[in-house]
């Protein structure tokens, strides 16, 4: 016969097993799909926009108009595009649902309060039902859009938590602290499944690569890292990429798993072979710290975002190894540094900033 509705799915009351593993699943997770059935893309491949140096995108940005007062930490889009999540110093995050608010010129915010200290890193889950968060307070929150509320806190980092992030394939996520840890999680188990050491100070930007076996990670020390998180006694390091000029904040994968970018604190962004570990292209243009990186769709073009209020579109297949690039289109806002940067599943370009307004001469 028919399955019945959430049939799939794991519910019940929350209990603790003496290992730390939780005898169900406390929120509606569907299970993880195995072999081909994983790679459901539900967009007709008709409608994904088809990017290159000659036609390179234009950019949707969204702003936090009044967040001078209330001091917006991070800002992270849905995969489509139409939820917007924001962390703030006052340990609150707030969510826009832009697809309920229809031609509307104002747009409610939902509050989540359930962190001791300010919100530094937000994800949002690939069906848009579930949000992570990282606070001051060293705790990982996963949220219910739905319900409005917290269902976990996972506790195990030492110092405040910079980053979180969402696996490719759920439940599994990853979180960076200033105890220059990164963990893996799993939602379904309140204690880390691994945990990766090895950067010299603060580690950042916790990024899965494609294929859900390895995780990036950057670091004030410097460095990017690349994880093998199928080690059994522990994740090993199996690339290093850097030293860069200062901190990385900012990573990301081309969509064949093949390339990572890095930014930091000087403005510049480089893309390394992650195979051969040596560093392709060097790319310039940006004038502050990059808090950003986004690869198109099919990889040929990479977006970067940064505190100097740009955004700058790079050709992500440059011909020449170890070669200065300069960006394709550089597009800039008037007072609003880009905290995040999302090409989404149509491939169109998302960002999302703090509106900064100009410091007023006396």
């Amino acid at each position: 016969g028919e399955a019945k509705e959430g049939e799939d799915e794991e519910e019940g009351p929350l209990r603790v097993l003496p290992d730390g593993t939780l005898s169900k699943a406390p929120i509606p997770l569907g299970r993880v799909k195995l072999g081909a059935a994983a790679f459901g893309h539900p967009v007709d491949p008709r409608a994904i926009a088809k990017l290159s140096a000659e036609k390179p995108p234009s950019c949707l940005m969204y702003t936090m108009a009044d967040s001078p007062a209330v001091g917006v930490n991070c800002i992270t889009t849905s995969s489509d595009g139409s939820l917007v999540v924001a962390g703030f110093s006052d340990s609150s995050l707030r969510v826009w649902d832009l697809k309920q608010a229809g031609g509307a010129s104002s747009i409610a915010s939902s509050r989540l309060i359930g962190h001791s200290g300010g919100v530094f890193a937000t994800d949002i889950s690939s069906c848009s039902r579930f949000v992570l968060s990282g606070s001051e307070d060293g705790t990982i929150r996963l949220w219910s859009v739905a319900l409005q509320a917290d269902l976990v806190a996972y506790r195990g980092h030492n110092y405040p938590v910079w980053g979180a992030e969402f696996s490719p394939f759920q439940p599994y996520f990853a979180s960076a602290s200033a105890d220059r840890t990164a963990r893996i999680w799993s939602t379904n188990r309140i204690s880390p499944l691994r945990v990766l050491a090895g950067h010299l100070s603060d580690a950042h930007c916790p990024r899965w690569h494609p294929n859900g076996t390895y995780l990036a990670t950057g670091s004030a020390d410097r460095t990017a890292r690349l994880w093998d998180i199928r080690a059994a006694g522990g994740a090993g390091c199996v690339r290093v990429f850097g030293p860069s000029n200062g901190s990385v904040h900012a990573l990301a994968f081309s969509p064949c798993g093949r390339k990572l970018a890095v930014g930091g604190d000087r403005g510049e962004v480089e893309i390394w072979d992650i195979a051969e570990g040596k560093r392709l292209a060097q790319l310039e243009g940006h004038e502050g710290s990059v808090w950003s990186l986004e690869f198109s769709k099919e990889g040929t073009l990479l977006a970067s975002g940064a505190e100097d209020c740009s955004v700058n579109i790079w050709d992500a297949k440059p011909a020449a190894s170890d070669k200065v690039l300069k960006p394709l289109v550089n597009m800039r806002t008037k007072h609003t540094p880009v905290f995040s940067l999302r090409f989404t599943k149509k491939n169109v370009l998302v960002a999302a900033g703090r509106y900064s307004p100009p410091e007023k001469s006396s």
